[in-house]
């Protein structure tokens, strides 16, 4: 492997490594560094990819644990989010997505930081209208999870309700992101070539930090890893501005 794929495979771990082990988060690691590296239009696709392979690793050991009536309307509206996001993706600017991409990381992380007093929602209707934002950000960036996660903090979800909700409703739209990518395009060789060579990788980290996630606290990591998506989200915004001044 060139320097490239070799950088690109350790991203992927350690993305796959976090989601494995606190449940949500590869995309938020992934996007970042791998649209710097390698191009968003690529990023996306190929993050799509490794995310819906993470679900469907996880599952295999906890389906039973997956409550998808309580994801349904999640789901419902992100159906109709998702294609807007992938062809807002196909027909973008790539500085102008990467600008809005970073300015995303940075607000979510902030959130996730900072851990604002939040309202309680007693009304599941508001479900619909997050899972459309977390459609158009899943299609155009593959970065779904932050919206449903704020919804379920809103609904005052309890960890185990947060975890068998997300992957119930992570798996059928990661598989709706894969036909979105598909239908527009995105799908290459480059992206499955880098697919294939980073799968060992990914089934290995899902197994490790399955097995880190029986043993450790998330709460001092949770806020390294969002206080280096805050740094991550700056760069990628400025970097964006200056390409296109």
């Amino acid at each position: 492997m060139d320097s490239i794929a070799v950088i690109t495979v350790i991203i992927i771990f350690a993305a796959t490594f976090i989601q494995s082990a606190f449940g949500f988060g590869s995309a938020l690691i992934m996007m970042p560094f791998l649209t710097v590296l390698i191009g968003i239009k690529i990023a996306v696709p190929l993050a799509a990819l490794i995310a819906t392979t993470i679900h469907i690793s996880i599952l295999l050991y906890k389906w039973r644990e997956v409550d998808l009536s309580a994801a349904l309307r999640l789901i419902i509206a992100s159906v109709i989010g998702i294609p807007l996001g992938a062809y807002l993706l196909r027909m973008g600017n790539e500085q102008y997505l990467k600008f809005f991409l970073g300015l995303m990381i940075i607000i979510f992380s902030l959130f996730f930081l900072l851990k604002p007093a939040l309202p309680f929602l007693k009304n599941e209707k508001y479900a619909y209208f997050f899972g459309f934002i977390a459609g158009i950000l899943g299609g155009a960036y593959n970065t779904n999870g932050p919206p449903v996660v704020i919804y379920g903090s809103l609904r005052r979800w309890n960890p185990a309700t947060f975890r068998t909700t997300l992957q119930g409703y992570f798996f059928p739209t990661g598989l709706l992101l894969l036909i979105s990518h598909s239908s527009v395009g995105l799908w290459t060789g480059t992206v499955f070539n880098n697919y294939l060579i980073a799968l060992p990788f990914v089934l290995a980290a899902v197994w490790m930090g399955g097995k880190l996630n029986e043993r450790i606290s998330p709460g001092k990591f949770d806020k390294y890893i969002y206080t280096f998506l805050v740094i991550t989200g700056i760069s990628i915004a400025v970097e964006s501005i200056l390409k296109v001044i």
